[in-house]
């Protein structure tokens, strides 16, 4: 099994951090059955599907966001032959009130030495989003702009990400669909 490497310490603040959450947005959950979890959420507590990715995701909603819990398959808790393809959770995502907030975050979080991994628009709920690694290497995610479900059920068509928050800003994603 890939052996998790910590990012390196954190680097001392020379100003109070800008990030400031409006609320805890959704969990992402690597599964082992994806059936089973998505019955789970769905008969137990009531989620119901908004999206499939092409790879194989699953995407619930209970409160009219796009998603509010996302399942990922993964190989299986067994015999993962690596980190990223065990039983886990992926990520939990926090809300920020605007994309000039997620510019100043990321400004601060490069600053610290917080490892970066991923900027840009998501094309499952239309976010856009800075993810990166807390010092026990969870991953974490500020997103602004989700898409809400329409009062019919339907969530936004698929359409391609968007990589880096410049072209985010830059390439805007259409208003109504």
């Amino acid at each position: 099994m890939q052996e998790i490497q910590s990012p390196a310490p954190l680097k001392e603040a020379s100003r109070p951090s800008p990030v400031r959450i409006r609320k805890l947005g959704h969990v992402v959950i690597q599964v082992s059955d994806l059936e089973r979890s998505m019955k789970f959420y769905t008969e137990v507590l009531n989620f119901r599907v908004s999206d499939r990715s092409p790879e194989g995701a699953v995407f619930l909603t209970s409160v009219g966001e796009h998603h509010t819990v996302g399942l990922f398959p993964s190989k299986g808790k067994d015999a993962p032959t690596t980190v990223k393809d065990a039983v886990r959770l992926h990520h939990f995502a926090m809300e920020v009130e605007s994309l000039d907030a997620l510019f100043e975050a990321r400004e601060y979080l490069k600053e610290r030495g917080v490892p970066v991994v991923f900027e840009g628009r998501h094309r499952m709920g239309g976010h856009t989003s800075i993810e990166f690694l807390d010092p026990d290497g969870f991953q974490l995610e500020l997103y602004w702009d989700m898409d809400k479900t329409r009062p019919d059920g339907k969530s936004r068509p698929f359409a391609p990400g968007v990589k880096g928050l410049e072209a985010s800003r830059d390439n805007p994603k259409p208003p109504t669909w």
